[in-house]
Order: structure tokens, then C-alpha cells, then sequence
């Protein structure tokens, strides 16, 4: 049998003879896309129901990826963790528990000038002219208004439950003071 060449096409001919010959293609009329403009307007003017939309999304997302540990320690009590190594750095103390605590401050017009979220120490000082601080940075949690009276007036602290007890002792024996930080 005899080879044929590649370009020789067993039935025509060489090949690209059997194709058509070339026309022109005719002329269309632009593409126009219609009703992007009022899908854009329609976007703006409902933003916020897309934003509370893809927030409400957002969180259904997080809720669903939280952790699961958490569930756990809720259901039951797990084992206490192993110790680390003498070796391994020491872990940092979990934060005091804070407490309110209401103090009665010596000077009233003092506390007159406190507002809910101030900063302050309590500064203790007894009968012989020695002071010490009590509670340092403390939050001003609550100023109540039932005015001054020669015992001083009242103050209401954010504090670790430790120094509520410090505050309270040092209520009894010294006359208290509050400078603000």
C-alpha cells in the first residue's frame, strides 16, 4: 500500500481545499446591556438590608465555626491539665475577679467632683499622719446622690475582690481620701 503524505488528503486533495471560500461577515449593531443602571440604583438604595444581610450571615458563620471546647466544659467537668515542666515559662494569672464596693469618703466635696468611670486611688490615712494607698486605680462605678454628711460622702468602686477587703478594713480604722489619676 502506498504511503500518502500528510498534506494530501485521500479524497480531495491536498489539505484546506475542501473548505469554503472566505465571505465577509456582516455588520451587527453594537450590544447594549439594558437594566444594569437600575440594578445599581436598586443596590444603593437597599445597602443597609444588604449590609444586616451579609452581618447576619457573618455571624450564623462564626456561631457555627465557634469553638466546640466550650461546649464541652459547659456540659461537664473535664480533668485538670497536665503540669507543664519546672523548665516551661510560668503562665500569667487569670485577671482578679472585680467586686463593687462602696466606700465612704472622708471630704464629700471631693467626691462631688467624680463621675462614673474615673480613675482613682484611695488613699487611707489615720490618726498619726502616716498614709498609705489602698486601692490604686480604681474605677469610679457609681456616685450616689444622697449628699455629704460630716462622716463624708459615698462612692461606689470597681475593685479585685482582695482590695474590697482592704478598702473595707481600712474604712473602719482610718479616714479615706480619693486623689484621681
Amino acid at each position: 500500500m502506498a504511503q500518502l503524505s500528510p498534506l494530501v488528503s485521500p479524497v480531495t486533495g491536498p489539505v484546506g481545499t475542501d473548505a469554503p471560500p472566505p465571505c465577509e461577515v456582516p455588520h451587527f449593531a453594537p450590544v447594549r446591556v439594558r437594566g444594569a443602571r437600575c440594578r445599581l440604583q436598586r443596590l444603593l438604595r437597599y445597602r443597609r438590608r444588604a449590609m444586616a444581610t451579609g452581618l447576619a450571615v457573618t455571624a450564623a458563620a462564626l456561631v457555627a465555626a465557634g469553638p466546640r471546647d466550650a461546649e464541652r466544659a459547659r456540659d461537664r467537668p473535664t480533668a485538670a491539665p497536665p503540669r507543664a515542666p519546672a523548665s516551661a515559662p510560668a503562665r500569667e494569672r487569670p485577671a482578679p475577679e472585680s467586686v463593687t464596693a462602696p466606700v465612704r469618703i472622708a471630704d464629700g466635696a471631693t467626691v462631688g467632683l467624680l463621675r462614673p468611670g474615673d480613675r482613682v486611688d484611695v488613699v487611707a490615712a489615720d490618726g498619726s499622719g502616716r498614709a498609705r494607698v489602698v486601692a490604686a486605680g480604681a474605677r469610679v462605678t457609681e456616685v450616689p446622690d444622697v449628699g455629704a454628711t460630716e462622716a463624708g460622702a459615698l462612692v461606689v468602686l470597681s475593685v479585685p475582690r482582695a482590695t474590697a477587703t482592704r478598702l473595707a478594713g481600712a474604712g473602719t480604722t482610718a479616714r479615706l481620701a480619693v486623689t484621681l489619676c
